[in-house]
């Protein structure tokens, strides 16, 4: 088996197809967590996208059941990892406060929480603006919503023990080996690399916001956008626990997001969002975010960035994660931001699916992969999009 990308997906697929028996290499173009699994914000939550209602219209109720259970399995597997299999990744389940950027939000807040789709309850508490600051020292939002179920970790020390836990079970995995093509050869593939040749039986694209010209299809399919974020110089604990005081995850209600939360630490405010409307250097995007943090946070205005980094997140066409094959070769990517919960657990699926394994069907399997037309990978559509994003968040429709 040959697996194409050592991220969380990659690693988690890995360790299945090794337990199954199968000799196992996965080959990483760059260093170890140098892509989106070593470059996230650590959030984890209930990640699939569309609504029920949402994918009710579009697959009937019990195949859209069926797709939210698979997001909120994805929660319960990274949890079961980390507080029951000995996955050392500074799990904290402190919850998250998900901000109401305009009073019109927050009313579809509270509404959502008090009619949510039986069987898919989440436990949540909605907090008036008056009672916000109980969970943010802002008066930027107009209430929100404390989700006690969300998580955090710390997104380095879970891709390393992934790794560890691959490669303790069989797996081979080299870095900076980039694969440069692939091809049918014989009942399995020719795979070529800067190191030379090597054939594989069945081959995983697991590149998600990484995919390149080595596989055009999938690169087709999903939409590359830069995570950009932050972190502040140490505060200490005590002030950035004035400003979060429960430690929790916060995110909010606007189109263009932005998420952020205490460091691992303790001591700094670790702040992520979109800040260009173009991919742009990190560093270039470091007054936009700061501004950003600012202004939720006045009493920060004249604290120091001491960090700046960006990962590759992977957005879909129908806002769904997808797995499968095509033409023998298996993927699973685009997990629309959402990767840190759904990639080790659609990892998973996916790997066990290549041995055959009963247990690794999903609710996702067999779903179109839609592309559009005029689209090759370079999302040209992305700054526009983004543009008229921020108009609307900026004129609270």
């Amino acid at each position: 088996m040959l697996i194409v990308g050592a991220g969380y997906t990659g690693l988690s697929a890995a360790r299945e197809t090794a337990a199954a028996g199968a000799a196992t290499l996965v080959l990483e173009a760059g260093g170890m967590g140098a892509g989106c699994s070593g470059r996230n914000g650590g959030q984890v939550a209930y990640s699939i996208k569309p609504s029920f209602m949402a994918l009710k219209s579009r697959y009937g109720a019990s195949r859209a059941y069926s797709i939210c259970q698979e997001g909120r399995e994805a929660v319960a597997y990274l949890r079961s990892l980390a507080t029951e299999q000995g996955i050392d990744c500074d799990w904290r389940e402190r919850g998250c406060f998900f901000g109401a950027h305009t009073a019109r939000h927050f009313a579809a807040m509270a509404r959502d929480a008090q009619d949510q789709p039986r069987g898919l309850e989440q436990k949540i508490t909605v907090v008036s603006r008056a009672d916000q600051r109980q969970e943010i020292a802002s008066d930027f939002y107009h209430g929100g919503c404390v989700y006690h179920e969300d998580a955090a970790v710390d997104p380095v020390r879970l891709l390393l023990a992934l790794l560890r836990r691959a490669e303790e079970g069989g797996v081979t995995v080299l870095d900076h080996c980039p694969v440069e093509s692939i091809q049918a050869y014989g009942g399995g593939f020719e795979i070529k690399t800067p190191q030379g040749k090597l054939q594989a039986r069945k081959v995983l694209i697991a590149t998600n916001g990484y995919s390149g010209p080595v596989s055009p299809w999938h690169r087709r399919r999903v939409i590359p956008i830069g995570s950009y974020q932050i972190a502040t110089e140490a505060l200490g604990i005590e002030r950035v626990r004035a400003l979060i005081p429960n430690g929790r995850n916060v995110v909010d209600s606007r189109r263009v997001v932005v998420y952020y939360r205490p460091s691992p630490d303790g001591e700094r405010i670790i702040f992520g969002g979109r800040a260009a409307l173009a991919e742009k250097d990190p560093l270039s995007c470091v007054p936009r975010l700061h501004g950003m943090l600012c202004e939720i946070f006045p009493q920060l205005q004249g604290v120091r960035i001491a960090h700046a980094w960006v990962g590759w997140v992977a957005y879909t066409f129908d806002s769904l994660p997808h797995l499968g094959q095509h033409k023998g070769i298996y993927y699973c990517m685009g997990y629309c931001g959402q990767g840190v919960p759904l990639a080790p657990y659609f990892g998973r699926r996916i790997g066990q699916q290549m041995v055959g394994l009963e247990e690794g069907r999903t609710a996702l399997d067999d779903l179109p992969f839609p592309s559009r037309p005029y689209y090759f990978g370079a999302p040209w559509f992305l700054a526009p999009s983004v543009f008229a994003y921020r108009t609307l968040d900026a004129v609270g429709i």
